[in-house]
């Protein structure tokens, strides 16, 4: 099964002309503390630009439900990514109040951390280093059989891209930093990633 993908960290109105090209199946905004972090009025505009193929999720750490919910309700994201320590109660609350479908990140260290996650609310996972957001890999035996659907994160690059899909079986590939040159989106990146992964 060919995974999607998803091109995470997106900024600027080039960054939507390059995925507005390259068609990924998801993008990611973050509203986290992050180099990459938007504001709503930012993301906002930026979705009124992006293609309506692709769906907008949104990058969260701890933030207050209702927060989220002005995102949501607004269209800014169709689906919400959490990286904090949110809990179940969290979990199911936002899905009930927002109607969109939610991403748990899991830190991988040890075999067992992402079976913990096994009956969680949310509706995917998202497995990552124990830091995420560094461009690091963790190691991918470590996964084992899941019964949610995951995306796959961390050290994401053109050149291991079809060997993790291959060797893990993802629904979803995730890559942020792995397409970028100098800390921003590179188009040629970003169209040659997609393209090892659907060859």
């Amino acid at each position: 099964m060919i995974p999607k993908i998803k091109i995470c960290g997106l900024s600027r109105a080039a960054d939507i002309e390059y995925v507005n090209s390259e068609k990924p199946d998801y993008i990611g905004f973050v509203f986290a503390e992050s180099r990459r972090k938007v504001t709503f009025e930012q993301a906002l505009k930026l979705r009124e630009k992006l293609n309506p193929d692709m769906i907008p999720v949104g990058v969260f750490v701890n933030e207050a439900i209702e927060n989220i919910l002005q995102f949501t309700k607004s269209g800014v994201i169709d689906m919400v990514q959490l990286h904090g320590a949110e809990d179940e109660e969290y979990i199911r609350k936002l899905k009930s109040l927002s109607g969109v479908a939610v991403i748990k990140a899991v830190p991988i260290q040890n075999k067992g951390d992402a079976q913990s996650f096994d009956n969680t609310a949310a509706d995917y996972l998202l497995l990552d280093n124990k830091s995420g957001g560094t461009g690091q890999s963790f190691d991918w035996d470590l996964i084992g059989e899941l019964k949610k659907p995951f995306f796959l994160a961390g050290g994401l690059t053109v050149d291991n891209a079809a060997h993790a899909a291959a060797k893990v079986k993802p629904f979803a590939l995730d890559v942020s930093s792995g397409v970028e040159t100098n800390g921003v989106k590179d188009f040629e990146k970003i169209r040659e990633f997609i393209g090892r992964v659907l060859i």
